[in-house]
């Protein structure tokens, strides 16, 4: 199938993409990697008037440390944070993830704040964020603002930007020596959407006991979700291998996932467990610690 007919407008600025925004409200589209979007038009399941293409904004294409963050700007690609050394030495949840987005063509054209408001259900990116306790920088007419990702994601391919704003940064706060994390994913295939996946971020107090959690699952529900109560058994408590399996438990409790030829949803509230555990274990072997 094509797309149906649209308007195509290349900005040059983050003023000229916003003014494009505003002027045509929820008939306008923000084009970044387009690995979803396109598709998406192909079968005309997305139907803008308008495609903003954002590509040309220098201004966006950035990956820096700044201020006790990871800061990733809206057109920067997955591959990026594939291929920069430094991402894979200090945010090991992240590295995890880059290398095993969709495949490597899509990882070297789609981005990562793209992907994220995408917001699929089965997206990667989208639980990562959750349990590494990113922010989304969002501008606007009124200036912008900083939003929770908890806050962000609001539903199956709907975030908390409005019509006539931009999503131009993921923020992700900068771990510490004592902190690692893990995804872990099951696919049928290469480039095949999650069958269940699990992020996982662990921070560890000096006397052992755990300091902070992050949990989350893929494919599981309507958006990515957190699993706050496997997070708060977690903290406060020294990780042993009864209390790692107690809190995956919570991640196939929460979980809500369709049965499709992909597995029924007993299977795939149990790889939900499986992966949080395995997702724990790896964080803390990271951590040089054994449960």
């Amino acid at each position: 199938m094509f797309p149906v007919n649209f308007e195509y407008r290349r900005a040059h600025s983050a003023q000229e993409a916003l003014a494009v925004l505003q002027e045509h409200g929820g008939e306008a589209r923000v084009l970044a990697g387009g690995q979803s979007l396109i598709p998406a038009m192909r079968y005309r399941l997305a139907r803008p008037a308008v495609l903003v293409d954002i590509n040309p904004v220098r201004e966006f294409d950035f990956l820096r440390e700044e201020g006790g963050q990871l800061r990733i700007g809206a057109t920067l690609r997955d591959a990026a944070l594939e291929f920069t050394p430094w991402v894979g030495e200090r945010y090991s949840l992240l590295a995890d993830v880059s290398r095993v987005v969709a495949d490597p063509v899509v990882r070297h054209l789609g981005t990562v704040v793209g992907s994220v408001c995408h917001n699929d259900p089965a997206g990667d990116w989208t639980s990562a964020a959750l349990a590494a306790r990113a922010t989304m920088l969002v501008h606007g007419a009124d200036g912008e603002r900083e939003v929770p990702i908890d806050e962000f994601l609001v539903d199956a391919y709907t975030t908390a930007v409005q019509d006539g704003e931009l999503a131009v940064e993921l923020r992700i706060p900068t771990p510490d020596a004592r902190t690692q994390g893990s995804y872990q994913k099951i696919e049928r295939k290469v480039g095949d959407y999650a069958t269940a996946a699990a992020a996982v971020q662990l921070s560890l107090a000096e006397d052992g006991t755990v300091r902070e959690a992050g949990v989350a699952i893929t494919a599981a529900g309507s958006t990515a979700l957190r699993v706050a109560q496997a997070e708060a058994m977690l903290r406060g408590q020294r990780p042993t291998l009864d209390l790692l399996q107690a809190a995956a438990a919570e991640a196939a409790t929460l979980a809500s996932p369709m049965a499709d030829a992909r597995g029924s949803v007993a299977y795939k509230k149990d790889m939900a467990r499986v992966l949080v555990l395995r997702g724990l274990k790896q964080s803390l072997s990271r951590l040089g610690v054994s449960a």
